[in-house]
């Protein structure tokens, strides 16, 4: 092989390696947004949906204020099997990978570097451990609206983001 491609794919394999750890790195970071929704439903009537709807997706009403219209979720998030093994399956092709590249640039040491790929279940365990945290969801409501010609509750939702779109799915609730 040309000596220059070696060093050049090896590069190219390290920034894989990094883009990686930095992926199996963020499958277990929060995406907590913040969301405006509005419903034709009263506030009282709309309050008792979403305390149903979270109630039925085992969440538990962990705070209240009832001046401020405040109610405050907790629940359990459980780590995803698959997720685990298809992380833990990344890891191991990308360890391959950067093995078999040291392998090109250091052939004495070759059996040692293949057994990197056995260091890629630590991928997978450090999803299972990072995603099982309790969760919060945060509901505001805002009152009605003015802005449109029949009055709307508003209510604002702090949550994660999949549980943000699963919510305006089930209850057809709008954005504002």
């Amino acid at each position: 092989m040309n000596v220059a491609i070696l060093p050049s794919t090896f590069v190219l394999a390290l920034l894989m390696s990094v883009g990686l750890m930095f992926f199996i790195r963020a499958s277990v970071k929060d995406r907590i947004e913040v969301v405006r929704l509005a419903s034709e439903q009263s506030e009282v009537a709309l309050l008792d949906q979403l305390q149903n709807y979270f109630s039925s997706r085992a969440y538990r009403i962990a705070a209240t204020d009832a001046t401020q219209l405040r109610v405050t979720f907790e629940g359990l998030v459980r780590p995803s099997w698959a997720m685990a093994v298809f992380l833990t399956l990344l890891a191991a092709i990308g360890f391959l990978c950067l093995a078999l590249m040291l392998t090109m640039l250091l052939p004495d040491f070759s059996q040692a570097l293949l057994g990197l790929t056995l260091l890629s279940p630590i991928a997978g365990i450090f999803y299972w451990r990072g995603a099982a945290r309790p969760e919060k969801v945060v509901l505001q409501i805002d009152g009605e609206s003015t802005s449109e010609p029949q009055a709307m509750s508003v209510v604002t939702v702090t949550a994660h983001r999949d549980e943000l779109a699963e919510l305006q799915r089930n209850l057809s609730l709008k954005p504002l």
